[in-house]
């Protein structure tokens, strides 16, 4: 290899490049190895678990007073894929909370207040507001995320029944609507600036999520595999479509992309015993059956309670698999707002996963 003469060059252009070199490292870190390193816990005097798989994430955020885990999750997996990769990425979820409510609010205004004006969603939602708002840097946009988005959520609402009542029109509506956020949450900015170039949110939302990167997937049995359906449950608001596989496709699907350096979205009922954010532990105590399975949703037994971003896997001193779970209710358990699921757990309570396409 060829040595460089620095003493040849100006002193001037010597600071340039390292100070260019400099941002460089600091807006690209190099790629981080996606596996770990034999890390164990032990969660009892009997049950140790020791990290085969540990992909690389941005801080645990803290979804607050809100119903809205679907962003954050799927934003979450969002960021690890682009930090696998050396890309450092770390996403506003009260970007696109934002935007999320403004869309409903005005609906629930031509709707004259009537119904519900509602957080709920899934992961795949998260997909379309990007895709249509873009989005914005944590830094950018995050003072005032711990607002109470729930009754912010109703404060909303009163605001867009009184002005259906009055008559007053939508753009005035709107005018009070973003008065109101603006106050709530902060101003937005228009355009994200990042290594001396200068975009707006909807060219930041494509430059870290290419429209058809994702593939969402289910396994139930009341409909024929191999197809697409829109899944029956109540936070599918926008009637988006699942690929039906096998449950051990599916499972497959997950191992693959875990250990292949692919975090996976997953959405899940979180209403057993065996879950404890406590504890960063999910169990079962029975054996998964598929047949079990597909009865406890059809009789709501299942339900879409949570999401969150699957980031590794581990192994327990009896062999038995579990997937590590990043949360988003802060970082206040044993784990810093990481979970172990079981394998178990991940079968039987598995609503939904959103997966990179290659991986599918």
């Amino acid at each position: 290899m060829r040595k460089q003469r620095f003493s040849v060059l100006p002193l001037r252009v010597v600071l340039c490049a390292c100070l260019l070199a400099l941002l460089a490292a600091c807006g690209r870190p190099a790629p981080a190895e996606k596996r770990a390193t034999g890390k164990t816990m032990r969660l009892s005097d009997s049950l140790v678990i020791t990290d085969e798989v540990r992909l690389p994430c941005t801080p645990v955020k803290q979804q607050g007073h809100s119903s809205l885990c679907w962003i954050y999750a799927m934003l979450a997996t969002i960021e690890t894929e682009h930090l696998v990769k050396g890309d450092s990425v770390n996403l506003s979820p009260l970007f696109l909370a934002r935007q999320y409510l403004v869309a409903e609010a005005e609906s629930f205004y031509f709707a004259r207040g009537k119904g519900n004006l509602s957080q709920r969603g899934m992961s795949p939602m998260t997909l379309r507001l990007l895709g249509r708002y873009g989005a914005q840097p944590y830094d950018y946009y995050h003072a005032h995320q711990q607002a109470n988005m729930n009754v912010l959520w109703r404060r909303v609402a009163q605001l867009a029944r009184t002005a259906a009542v009055r008559r007053e029109g939508v753009e005035a509506f709107r005018r009070q609507l973003g008065d109101l956020l603006d106050k709530e949450l902060g101003f937005v900015p228009r355009f994200v600036h990042m290594l001396g170039a200068e975009y707006t949110n909807e060219e930041f939302g494509r430059s870290v999520c290419m429209k058809g990167e994702y593939e969402a997937l289910t396994s139930f049995s009341h409909h024929p595999y191999g197809t697409r359906f829109q899944l029956e449950v109540p936070d599918n608001v926008m009637g988006d479509t699942f690929l039906n596989v096998p449950l051990d496709t599916l499972m497959a699907v997950v191992n693959r992309s875990l250990r292949n350096g692919h975090p996976v979205c997953w959405e899940g009922d979180i209403s057993e015993d065996g879950f404890s954010f406590q504890k960063g532990l999910a169990t079962l105590k029975e054996d998964c059956d598929t047949t079990q399975r597909q009865r406890e949703f059809e009789t709501f037994q299942t339900t879409d309670d949570h999401c969150m971003a699957l980031v590794g896997l581990a192994r327990d001193n009896a062999g038995r698999r579990y997937y590590l779970a990043k949360n988003s209710w802060g970082t206040g358990n044993r784990f810093g707002g990481y979970m172990y699921l079981s394998e178990d757990y991940v079968r039987m309570k598995t609503i939904c996963i959103v997966v990179h396409r290659d991986q599918r």
